[in-house]
């Protein structure tokens, strides 16, 4: 019985810890299987496969796996049972043994049977890309709904692939158990407790999603425009988000450094006040599942007003990633957002003098004096580490929420300063110009909802601009 106690302590101690100790001491091949030419009608790739092998090593640097060697390989055509051809199987079981790899991360999509061959063949875990993604989510997700959002999409992905260990549903830490655990468990039970545990996040989720809704309209009840940051991971997101609102939020040179979304709200140089939401970073091939899972989190992203798409624009495959980013938002429904969108071309210091002059001037490109309403839809260049472009960015944003509001002309006597002091709390002042009576000429812009207060208090105010 002693013995029974100390083993089952030893379990529950080898269970307790850190992912990171057990990431950093598991030797990790990643494998890239790219197919030369597309199958089924799929678009071919816009990626180069150095591009496609480096972020998926950054993908298991993400969450600190010790990787020796990253093999691309290219295909003719997918393997029903393995993916990769028997010969190449053969080869990189050679690897595996030689360079004493403990975990094969495959860059693609694996079906359960061809994960299961895998394994046999090389003798060690093996996950997909999918797979990785998920670890990487459970290990960043940290609010509640965050973590029951990726568990709930986790459980959705094994329930086909009931020959993985479930340590994750018995433990409190971070990840789901792909490179550590006690071993197998019984199918049936593995079954019965994946479906419990389903049902009790999507009751949790539903208790959370109502709250999320009451949030919400209380802020509807001080009405704010919403100003979501997106793009593809890594493209910083944060340390913008962090320069325009000087806040403190972790901006890391790592894939999906930020999970959980974060809003802040933060005066523009005119005295507007906006809600500025950053969102996880997306990527390419991300799994339907956690699309679905994070549509509630990114809510802010679908009803938002305006969509900062950051750009990294220092990166080789730039524009790959911006058509990743747009397959994602068409997913969430979002599908004619280009009159909300602004380009926000970022890492403008990581470029080359002759790339910045010449990203510089097609961003400036009609906008000039001249420009018209479609000029507005021109990038804007900025580095958020170092400042450069950031008054050009939140004019932007500006002249974006000015196309849905009024302006007008107000004159106010030098005595009132109450009626001044309310402008500059419900509206925004544009322009001011005091007479040499201490009379006061202003240019403000009204948000619509305060339209009719603001009529109702300057009744003789002359309407400059009208409201697209």
């Amino acid at each position: 019985m002693t013995d029974l106690i100390s083993s089952g302590e030893a379990r529950l101690q080898a269970m307790a810890a850190p992912e990171g100790e057990i990431a950093a001491a598991t030797h990790t091949l990643v494998v890239g299987p790219y197919l030369t030419r597309p199958v089924g009608g799929a678009p071919a790739p816009t990626r180069s496969t150095q591009a496609r092998i480096e972020e998926a090593t950054g993908l298991a640097a993400a969450i600190e796996l010790d990787v020796v060697e990253a093999i691309p390989v290219t295909l003719p055509r997918i393997r029903p049972s393995t993916y990769l051809g028997k010969g190449r199987v053969e080869e990189i079981a050679g690897i595996v043994r030689a360079r004493e790899i403990g975990l094969v991360v495959m860059d693609c999509a694996l079906s359960p049977v061809q994960q299961r061959n895998l394994e046999k063949a090389w003798g060690a875990k093996v996950i997909d890309r999918t797979g990785l993604i998920l670890e990487i989510f459970g290990r960043r997700a940290s609010t509640r709904e965050g973590t029951l959002q990726v568990e709930h999409a986790h459980l959705a992905y094994q329930r086909s692939r009931l020959v993985r260990s479930w340590t994750h549903l018995e433990r409190q830490r971070g990840g789901f158990g792909f490179l550590g655990g006690p071993g197998e468990t019984q199918i049936e039970a593995d079954r019965r407790m994946i479906q419990e545990r389903m049902t009790r996040i999507e009751r949790d989720l539903d208790a959370v999603t109502r709250t999320r809704g009451l949030h919400r309209q209380s802020r509807a009840r001080v009405p704010y425009p919403i100003v979501a940051l997106v793009g593809y991971t890594n493209a910083g997101k944060s340390t913008l988000f962090n320069a325009l609102t000087k806040a403190q939020v972790v901006a890391q040179d790592m894939l999906f450094a930020t999970l959980d979304p974060t809003a802040r709200a933060t005066k523009l140089p005119h005295g507007e006040t906006v809600i500025l939401s950053d969102t996880v970073g997306f990527i390419s091939d991300l799994p339907t599942s956690l699309i679905a899972a994070f549509r509630a989190t990114l809510e802010d992203v679908i009803e938002a007003d305006i969509l900062l798409h950051v750009r990294d624009v220092s990166h080789v495959d730039t524009e790959a990633q911006a058509e990743d980013v747009g397959a994602v938002l068409r997913e969430l429904g979002i599908e004619d957002a280009q009159d909300r969108v602004i380009e926000v071309w970022n890492k403008a210091d990581l470029l080359d003098a002759d790339e910045r002059t010449r990203l510089l001037n097609l961003s400036q490109k009609g906008n000039g004096p001249q420009r018209s309403d479609r000029d507005s839809a021109a990038p804007v260049l900025v580095s958020a580490v170092t400042g450069e472009g950031l008054p050009a960015l939140t004019s932007r944003i500006e002249a974006r929420i000015a196309r849905s509001r009024s302006t007008f002309a107000v004159v106010l006597p030098p005595e009132d300063g109450a009626a001044l002091n309310w402008l500059y709390e419900n509206a925004e002042v544009l322009d001011r110009r005091m007479e040499e009576g201490g009379t006061l000429h202003l240019a403000v812009r009204v948000a619509p909802e305060k339209e009719p207060r603001f009529l109702n208090r300057f009744g003789a105010a002359r309407r400059l601009t009208r409201a697209e």
